[in-house]
């Protein structure tokens, strides 16, 4: 069959049986619609071309790892790639506009920015966020229940105890054990919980 008419799937199929244009096929046929997503986001094509290649080095990285599960949704998953890298490269921006005080003569409070959070900075709290929810989520559900009321819902140790009818003591005990895990979890995943 012609590689123009296979689907995502057998594209990647055979691409990690040997075929190596297969990946060139795939990479062309989802360029636009990821370069397009980049370019909504950081609104500078020449910064959009990098990172679509940051995006296409991690994803293709990926596959030859073995680490990619092909579930029919290969453009999702590409999104999510450059998601991140979006993401990531805000991160750099920020740290790179970072001034000390003897750089710009006086006390300006390490940063160059005064004002309201940036579209950049709403983006990776929001991530942050997302990425935190999801490793609670994967919490034994005791766990996620103290977590939940304690940092979602803002309630006192006392109150979640006895709302749950438990003592203070293992409420305490199991928001414990729940930031151990948490803790295991970011290790395992990688997660950056940092602006």
């Amino acid at each position: 069959m012609e590689m123009s008419k296979m689907s995502d799937s057998a594209l990647l199929k055979e691409y990690t049986t040997g075929n190596r244009a297969a990946i060139s096929q795939l990479i062309e046929r989802h360029k636009r619609r990821v370069t397009d997503y980049i370019n909504m986001m950081v609104r500078d094509r020449d910064v959009a071309d990098d990172i679509f290649q940051e995006t296409i080095i991690k994803a293709v990285r990926f596959i030859d790892e073995g680490r990619y599960v092909d579930n029919g949704k290969f453009l999702s998953w590409v999104l999510r790639v450059a998601h991140n890298q979006v993401i990531d490269h805000f991160r750099r921006t920020k740290q790179e506009n970072k001034i000390t005080e003897s750089d710009a003569g006086f006390d300006i409070l390490g940063s160059m920015r005064f004002s309201n959070e940036t579209i950049e900075d709403k983006m990776i709290h929001e991530q942050i966020h997302q990425d935190l929810r999801s490793l609670i989520d994967h919490l034994p559900p005791e766990q996620r229940e103290v977590v939940l009321m304690r940092y979602f819902d803002n309630l006192p140790f006392r109150q979640i105890a006895d709302d749950i009818g438990i003592s203070i003591n293992t409420a305490l005990g199991r928001m414990r054990y729940a930031l151990i895990n948490l803790r295991k979890l970011i290790k395992e995943n990688q997660v950056v919980l940092t602006a």
